[in-house]
């Protein structure tokens, strides 16, 4: 079986080395230092999942990010980042990357969310296609994309994986804990932040239907109230 393949973009030849080494025992890597090289391969080339520092030489991590979600909804993105502040982090979420990890970083971590990344992008959402009705729009989950009116939103896996998680617990109270554990492994606090970014995300896409509302339980969790 061939190896996963890795886009991975970093200029520190030093940690660049060192990471990529570290993640070849498993995965095949494609490692870059310049930012507008690094995107021209990502164009000619297929990758499972994208690893990008923020700031590189010609083309910054978060315009590599814009452009790779322009092409693909689907493919995780990781960014490992010097840049701490909150406004980066939840700058990158925005942008549609799935974690940003902040540098200096445990390897054992960035393994094990390469690993829950990419058995979640091979993961069949059901059994068959199965396509979700709710309120004026059609949710298939398999295709990651939301319809309305013959036009439809195209949703990042991380989107998809929960909305879906929502429409199988529809007018049901969700704890934190339970979504951070079911879409990231792990329900720390910034983790919690990153899913108010994408709650936010999916309250903006329904915002003009008034019978689908996303509630906050405060202390709890969220519930997709379906009228």
């Amino acid at each position: 079986m061939s190896k996963r393949k890795i886009f991975y973009v970093e200029d520190d030849e030093t940690l660049g080395f060192l990471t990529a080494d570290s993640l070849e025992n498993q995965y095949e890597v494609a490692r870059f230092t310049n930012g507008k090289t690094a995107f021209e391969a990502f164009c000619k080339n297929t990758y499972d999942l994208c690893i990008l520092d923020v700031m590189l030489p010609d083309m910054d991590g978060f315009e590599i990010a814009t452009e790779i979600r322009k092409r693909n909804q689907e493919i995780p993105i990781l960014f490992l980042s010097a840049k701490t502040l909150k406004e980066d982090r939840i700058k990158g979420l925005k942008l549609g990357a799935d974690d940003y990890l902040v540098k200096p970083y445990s390897m054992e971590e960035l393994l094990l969310k390469i690993e829950i990344f990419l058995n979640r992008s091979i993961k069949t959402f059901t059994s068959n296609a199965v396509v979700y009705k709710i309120g004026a729009f059609e949710f298939d989950p398999n295709n990651y994309c939301l319809t309305k009116d013959s036009h439809t939103t195209n949703l990042t896996d991380r989107e998809a994986a929960l909305l879906k998680l929502f429409l199988d617990n529809k007018n049901t109270v969700l704890k934190r804990e339970k979504i951070l554990l079911e879409l990231w492994g792990t329900d720390d606090y910034f983790m919690g932040r990153s899913l108010d970014v994408f709650i936010s995300r999916l309250r903006k896409i329904f915002k003009e239907e008034p019978n689908i509302r996303i509630e906050n339980i405060p202390r709890v969790g969220f519930k997709l109230v379906v009228e």
